[in-house]
């Protein structure tokens, strides 16, 4: 039987046409078109699927942007730097970016053309369209950097609305400046994608230029990666050469005072480097000390205290006065003292000991333990590494920290730090006059290679001078002449 006009199959007719089969190059561009509608990151992983291999996205600032699998983002990048070196690759030029493209043995090279080809172009798509609402997005970060330095954290928060990640409570704050920050600010905004997780990580960032001065907020949880965002600026910093500080994480309601932070590390860093507020690298306590234990301890140590009161004493610690602290609070100066004194009787600790808020300090930064419940323990009244290093272990710590200076130097750091950074009355149970310590401080500072004003660095310094004090150091044992005005020992 045949079929009628109106294509109606007549009984006894043989089965009805299959519908045409999709062929691979459309099949293959519509899968990359549905990735692209997600994020670069999704078209980069459909792009190593269909190519049964590995992708990666390359910039010369940013290194791997995004990679699939992780574990391929090296590759890509020695891959991007020498093409000719790698002819089993596919490297095609994407915008201000370079796709590196590694296929499966069995894929075909007409289709693995194909599938760079098409990612290519879609990226391109992608980058006209982030030029087209860039000066919007700029104009939305630097609204919520100011938000954020006013200390409205929240109203922040309201004008990101899904700019940025929901889980949010922490901030790092990074300052570059220099005459091509304005260059460098393109540069970030090309590489980083701001607004967007960052690589492989959950961190998103704010990024803000005003004069010669390039602002970087990312946005984390409390243990947030920086993995990511740490090597990034630091390339950017040395590339158009800015000089750069960083701040140690810290709450939302705390980035006025890591703002400080990073400002104070900036202006110690040399053009081309970024330097972290801290800047105690591998000496730093958070390293040095075995995470598991130290978290725990530090659990203990702060198990008396709700999460109001922990961020009143980090304000505090952080800011170094309560007149400092009340603004990042959004309270009075007189609300925070009262606090304070709460906090000391919970602690059963003397808040005004040095060697107290630089172990509290120590506590307030380290990692959240496993299991938050901890029993509590009160603050031991000698220096914290011995603790839970052992103190050899302490010894050797502290000793290479401040190995570098004489006894001379050590005494009389030590003794500032005692007096909590405070020169005057230092210098007065020194018997020196303030101009020579403040001179002696800032050679400390420039042997060790580390800024004095970050009381990070101060808390740490401090607990190192203590752990391998000796009565050598006392004050009375510098070699004076001519009175007050210390004069070093004739050559």
């Amino acid at each position: 039987m045949t079929a009628s006009r109106a294509g109606r199959a007549q009984h006894g007719a043989g089965p009805a046409p299959a519908p045409a089969v999709e062929d691979p190059p459309c099949r293959a561009a519509r899968r990359l078109t549905q990735a692209a509608g997600r994020s670069d990151a999704a078209l980069i992983a459909e792009a190593a699927a269909l190519a049964g291999g590995w992708a990666a996205l390359v910039t010369p600032a940013a290194g791997a942007l995004h990679s699939h699998p992780h574990s391929a983002g090296p590759a890509g990048v020695r891959a991007a730097a020498h093409p000719r070196s790698h002819p089993h690759l596919t490297i095609q030029p994407a915008a201000d970016a370079v796709l590196v493209l590694g296929p499966g043995k069995a894929t075909p090279a007409p289709r693995v053309a194909l599938i760079a080809q098409i990612t290519v172009d879609l990226l391109l798509v992608l980058a006209r369209q982030a030029d087209e609402t860039r000066g919007a997005e700029q104009r939305l970060h630097g609204a919520a950097l100011h938000l954020l330095l006013s200390g409205h954290h929240r109203l922040a928060a309201d004008v990101l609305g899904g700019s940025t990640t929901p889980h949010a409570t922490h901030a790092t704050v990074y300052r570059l400046a220099g005459s091509n920050a304005h260059t460098a600010h393109q540069a970030l905004w090309r590489a980083a994608q701001p607004g967007a997780p960052l690589g492989n990580t959950t961190t998103r960032m704010l990024v803000s230029l005003a004069t010669r001065e390039l602002a970087v907020v990312a946005l984390h949880g409390a243990q947030g990666d920086q993995s990511a965002t740490l090597p990034l600026l630091a390339r950017i910093a040395e590339r158009h050469q800015l000089s750069g500080g960083a701040a140690d994480p810290a709450p939302l309601d705390m980035v006025p005072t890591a703002w400080a932070e990073a400002g104070a590390a900036r202006n110690s860093a040399a053009v081309g480097c970024l330097v972290p507020a801290a800047g105690l690298g591998a000496h730093g306590l958070l390293r040095v000390l075995p995470a598991d234990r130290l978290a725990a301890w530090s659990a203990a140590v702060l198990q008396p205290l709700d999460r109001d009161q922990r961020r009143t004493l980090e304000a505090w610690l952080r800011s170094g006065s309560a007149q400092a602290a009340a603004p990042a609070l959004d309270v009075s100066e007189g609300t925070v003292r009262s606090r304070l004194r709460g906090i000391g009787a919970l602690l059963a600790a003397d808040l005004e000991s040095p060697t107290v808020q630089a172990q509290l300090l120590l506590a307030l930064r380290a990692p959240a333990p496993p299991d938050p419940a901890a029993m509590y323990v009160r603050l031991p009244a000698t220096p914290l590494p011995p603790e839970l290093l052992g103190s050899g272990q302490a010894e050797r710590w502290a000793s290479a920290l401040l190995a570098p200076l004489d006894t001379r130097l050590r005494t009389a750091l030590r003794c500032w730090l005692g007096q909590r950074g405070r020169t005057a009355p230092a210098a007065a149970e020194l018997g020196l006059h303030r101009a020579t310590l403040t001179a002696w401080l800032n050679k400390c500072g420039g042997i060790l290679g580390l800024d004095l004003s970050s009381v990070t660095v101060r808390a740490e310094l401090h607990l190192a001078a203590e752990t391998i004090a000796t009565p050598g150091e006392a004050q009375a044992a510098l070699p004076r002449r001519g009175g007050r005005t210390y004069r070093g020992p004739r050559q």
